[in-house]
Order: C-alpha cells, then structure tokens, then sequence
C-alpha cells in the first residue's frame, strides 16, 4: 500500500515537473517556499495583532496553533515517521532550493501556513480566505520546489487546519478570547 501510494506521489511531482515549470514561475515558488521558511509570513502577520484589542485573540491563537504544529509536526511526527523527501530519493532532479535535511511528513510549511490562515479564518472569513489562497500557494510551492510529496502536504493542511480549529475552540469554551482581548499592557518607568 505505501509503494503505491509513493508511486501516485511521484506521478504527480514528476507531472508538476514536466507541464508546470517555467523560469517565470521558478522565482515565485521559491519565493512562496522563503516566506514560509519558520512561519516568517505567518509570525509578521500575528506579532502586530497582538497589539490590537480586537485582534489580540486571533494573533495569539495563530501563534499558539503555530508552535503547537512545530512541536508535534517537526519535533515528533517527522522524526517518528522518518520519510524521506521525494529530492533525496530522486537526487537527479534541479534543485530551486537548497536540499533540506530533516524528514518529510508532515510538511511543516503547509503545516504553520495552515494552522495560521485557518485561525485567521475562524475570527474572520473575509480576511481568512485570501490567507488561506497563501496558505495554499506556499504548499503548493513545496511540491513544486521536489522537497515534499503530495501526502506530505495533504497530511500539513489536515494537521495545521486541525490544530487551529482546536485552538480556537478551547479559546472559546473557557472563554479565553475575553481574558485576551482585555489583558491591559502597561508601560512602567
């Protein structure tokens, strides 16, 4: 079953590779693969919602969802699984990136990008879903770039989206968003 699920995997790369790169779009992915290196979009996004009352909550949760996916995800789940990614099986392949060395599964760029946009949608569609197109476009950016498999990224976007949506629905039931939005920051001296 994993044979032919890595077959599928490696038809879809390999499809990606031979219709869909152009020099054009080769600096947009890697881009889109730069910008999601560590959640920097996503933490430039949170770190000044923090500072707002109406907005306090949804950057905390970000933030928490975020460090709650990179614990499990690059800390536990990639180095219990130990897959490894489609360059270093296929080592024949251009790179646009450079090679990373840790494991594949989950993709912890789908994974952050994920749990960031979806807790942005959960307190605000309208501005949700053009995170969540990102969010989308920087996983897409990790297949085109060979670093990940498709199951891969499909298990980064299940487990950041889960994560966020438990985050945010503990914030909610011990109604945590209210004790947030009210913190008062104070500035001594």
């Amino acid at each position: 079953m994993i044979d032919y699920i890595t077959q599928i995997d490696f038809a879809v790369l390999d499809f990606i590779q031979a219709n869909l790169r152009a020099p054009w779009l080769d600096s947009v992915m890697v881009l889109l693969s730069t910008i999601g290196e560590g959640g920097i979009i996503w933490f430039l996004f949170a770190i000044p919602m923090l500072f707002f009352k109406k907005s306090r909550t949804c950057g905390v949760v970000m933030i928490l969802s975020m460090g709650v996916v990179l614990l499990l995800g690059e800390f536990g789940l990639k180095n219990l699984i130990g897959r490894v990614r489609p360059c270093n099986v296929n080592a024949e392949i251009e790179m646009l990136v450079r090679r990373p060395t840790s494991f594949s599964f989950p993709s912890g760029h789908t994974s952050s990008s994920f749990a960031a946009a979806t807790s942005v949608f959960l307190w605000n569609k309208k501005l949700g879903i053009p995170l969540l197109v990102l969010a989308f476009l920087v996983a897409f950016s990790r297949l085109y770039n060979y670093v990940h498999f498709p199951t891969d990224v499909l298990a980064g976007m299940l487990f950041g989206i889960t994560v966020s949506v438990l985050v945010y629905h503990l914030f909610r039931r011990y109604k945590l968003d209210n004790k947030i939005e009210n913190l008062k920051f104070s500035r001594r001296g």
